[in-house]
C-alpha cells in the first residue's frame, strides 16, 4: 500500500527537514482539505503524525486528527505522543484503523504488547525511527542505544506484524530511501511487514522499496515537492 503523509504541527500540515522541528516548512494550513484531495486522487489509505504530539508526549492535535478521520475515505493511522492505553483507545473509539506506537515501545514495552494482545497486529503497528541503525524516540530528539533490530525482534515476538521504518538521516531530504537499512532489517526479520519511510523521491525509489520486499511505502515530502503525483501513486496501487 501507499501511505501519502500528514504530518500535523500547530494544527497545520508541514514537513521538517530530518526531524528537526526548527526546520518545518508549511505544506497546507488545512490538513482536513489535503486529505480530502488524496481520496480524489483515488487513494484510500493516510498516514498521519501528531508531530506536536510525539514531542510533547500527549496528543497536540486530537481535533485536526478527528476532522480528517470524518472527512477520509479508507483507512488512517496516526502516530506521534501515544504513550498510554487510555489514548490509544480513544484514538481506536475515534475510528482510527491503525495506532502506531513509537516512543514506548522501547519505554514500556508491557504497555505495548498488553495492546498487542488486546487489539492484534492489524490495528497496533509499531513505529521504529532510527539513525545510524540506533532508535530515535521523543519526537526525534533522544537517540538510544537500542538497535531497531532488536527493538523490532523483541515486537515480534509479542505479536507486531507491521513495523513503519524511518531512517531519521533521510526523512524530508529527497536523497532516496535507505535501501542497505530496509534490506537488512527484512533479512534479520522476514517474517516483518516493514513499512519504508524516509527519503522518497520519485516512483522508481517506490518499485526499489517493492522490488526488496518493501511493500508499503509512506510518501511525503516527494508529494509536497511535486518529483511525484497523488495520481502517479494511485496508478500503482492501481
Amino acid at each position: 500500500m501507499i501511505f501519502p503523509a500528514i504530518d500535523l504541527k500547530a494544527g497545520q500540515s508541514v514537513r521538517l527537514y530530518q526531524g528537526d522541528f526548527d526546520q518545518a516548512t508549511l505544506i497546507n494550513n488545512d490538513p482536513v482539505e489535503q486529505a480530502k484531495a488524496v481520496n480524489a486522487a483515488g487513494l484510500h489509505q493516510l498516514h498521519v503524525v501528531d508531530l506536536d504530539g510525539a514531542k510533547a508526549g500527549q496528543p497536540e492535535n486530537f481535533a485536526t486528527v478527528a476532522a480528517i478521520r470524518a472527512a477520509f475515505d479508507g483507512t488512517v493511522e496516526i502516530g506521534g505522543g501515544i504513550r498510554s492505553r487510555e489514548l490509544a483507545e480513544l484514538y481506536l473509539k475515534l475510528g482510527i484503523d491503525r495506532i502506531i506506537l513509537g516512543s514506548v515501545a522501547l519505554s514500556d514495552p508491557t504497555l505495548v504488547k498488553q495492546l498487542l494482545a488486546t487489539y492484534g497486529g492489524e490495528r497496533i503497528v509499531i513505529g521504529i525511527d532510527g539513525q545510524n541503525g540506533l532508535v530515535v524516540t521523543d519526537g526525534w530528539l533522544k537517540q538510544s542505544q537500542v538497535k531497531m533490530s532488536q527493538l523490532m525482534t523483541e515486537m515480534l515476538a509479542a505479536g507486531a506484524r507491521h513495523f513503519i521504518v524511518t531512517d531519521v538521516a533521510r526523512d524530508g531530504t529527497l536523497q532516496g530511501p535507505n535501501v542497505g537499512l530496509y534490506s537488512t532489517l527484512l533479512a534479520q526479520c522476514p517474517q516483518a511487514n516493514l513499512v519504508a519511510g524516509g527519503g522518497v523521491r520519485t516512483l522508481a525509489d517506490v518499485q526499489t522499496l517493492q522490488a526488496i520486499g518493501c511493500q508499503d511505502v509512506i510518501i511525503g515530502k516527494a508529494l509536497a515537492a511535486g518529483t511525484v503525483t497523488l495520481e502517479e501513486l494511485a496508478g500503482v496501487v492501481g
